[in-house]
């Protein structure tokens, strides 16, 4: 059985048009400070980034941003975490934050929030992780990628054997609960494979 110590969060350098994207960044930080879960994310102060990441620790949590040098400036690198990893390229970056985390959570992003996401799903397809993955609904933001996956396995092309599995919650207070208990069902001897995965990918 795995528990869940951190969480990684992939989001938006952006706000998004919805005012209630920032709102469950913020919610989303505040409950993982309450249930003590540190938060690794990708290091900036801007957008759902920066609301997820401030939300923690403005309620006592704890935060490792992981940020290429590249984009320290570009996206205004929060100085306030407890801990901040400068890495010299992206691949360096995802390595990292895969490494550090028990679970992986999506809320709405762009380009680099969708490639963060697939390259997770496509390794726990793969068998080469099983830590959770989940998306963060927030008004259906990922309702599209759902039915896509839903026609790359109507095609055949995720098959038997090849299966993905993707948590959900349309709510912000169900995404602890639920990664939880998907870290409960992890066998100890998948979850000592997963820390050097990435340095073998």
């Amino acid at each position: 059985m795995s528990t869940i110590k951190t969480v990684c969060v992939y989001c938006g350098s952006g706000p998004g048009t919805n005012p209630n994207f920032i709102e469950a960044a913020k919610a989303l930080g505040k409950s993982l400070a309450d249930n003590k879960i540190r938060l690794v994310y990708g290091g900036g102060s801007l957008g759902l980034m920066g609301a997820v990441a401030t939300s923690v620790l403005d309620h006592g949590g704890t935060v490792t941003g992981i940020i290429p040098d590249f984009l320290r400036m570009r996206e205004n690198a929060l100085t306030r975490v407890q801990e901040m990893v400068v890495t010299p390229d992206m691949h360096e970056r995802k390595r990292l934050m895969f490494e550090r985390s028990d679970a992986f959570v999506a809320l709405p992003g762009g380009l680099g929030t969708l490639e963060e996401l697939v390259e997770q799903l496509t390794w726990q397809q793969l068998g080469r992780h099983a830590k959770p993955v989940l998306l963060a609904n927030v008004d259906n933001f990922w309702e599209p990628l759902f039915s896509l996956v839903s026609h790359m396995r109507q095609t055949q092309f995720i098959r038997a054997g090849l299966s993905v599995d993707i948590l959900k919650a349309d709510k912000i207070e169900e995404i602890v609960p639920r990664l939880r208990a998907a870290a409960a069902q992890i066998p100890d001897s998948q979850r000592d494979l997963a820390p050097d995965v990435a340095r073998k990918l």
